[in-house]
């Protein structure tokens, strides 16, 4: 369980192929994620939580990556040198900074539009159709691993505003048109959808028979 207030910018410094590339194992350099980190703790990687395998004690840890995390986010993409959004997991006395992330990507987007401001930026992302309806306009999603207010919404894209933090502390603050970043609608919206879409079409009264 996360919060999506980013802790800190991390970079990849390697990727290791496994299993003929199906999978693969990546080593990060993250000081604070890793200071007080366990063998089998999670840590979200923009977005993605990740289990880690070994800690060689130089402020770096190493997580292995499934090929369905491959396929549905980012990370298929990652290469020595790439910038990742860092958040060690959610300490049950600690405060929830930012709203329930389960570090489960939901689907990809891209950054269609932004518009830098006097402080802070509006970005305009596109996201698969099917994730629309778990976006509402004043919610919460998480871009990257970041927890943010959605602004705006449309069909297939949705709208967030950047504070000058989040400009500062995040691979957000770089991030430019055509950049594909992981998504996760709130918890709390995917099962509301599912409850709905469980529930019968018709009230029945105690009979069997369908209400009048």
């Amino acid at each position: 369980m996360f919060t999506g207030i980013v802790e800190e910018m991390g970079e990849i410094l390697a990727v290791e192929l496994l299993d003929g590339g199906t999978d693969s194992r990546v080593h990060v350099r993250g000081p604070r994620a890793a200071s007080d980190a366990q063998l089998g703790d999670s840590i979200a990687v923009s977005g993605v939580c990740l289990t880690v395998t070994s800690l060689p004690g130089d402020g770096t840890f190493t997580a292995d990556v499934m090929p369905e995390t491959l396929r549905y986010t980012t990370l298929g993409g990652l290469e020595p040198g790439s910038r990742v959004n860092l958040e060690r997991s959610l300490r049950a006395d600690a405060r929830l900074g930012g709203h329930i992330v389960q570090g489960h990507v939901d689907g990809v987007g891209t950054v269609r539009e932004r518009t830098p401001g006097p402080r802070w930026d509006e970005i305009v992302i596109e996201l698969p159709r099917e994730l629309a309806p778990l976006v509402a306009r004043k919610g919460a999603i998480t871009v990257d691993g970041v927890s943010l207010t959605v602004t705006d919404v449309g069909e297939d894209w949705f709208g967030i505003s950047l504070i000058p933090t989040t400009l500062e502390v995040t691979t957000l603050g770089a991030t430019a048109p055509g950049t594909r970043v992981n998504l996760e609608a709130d918890v709390l919206a995917k099962y509301t959808q599912r409850l709905l879409a469980t529930q019968p079409t018709t009230a029945q009264n105690s009979t069997g028979e369908d209400a009048k």
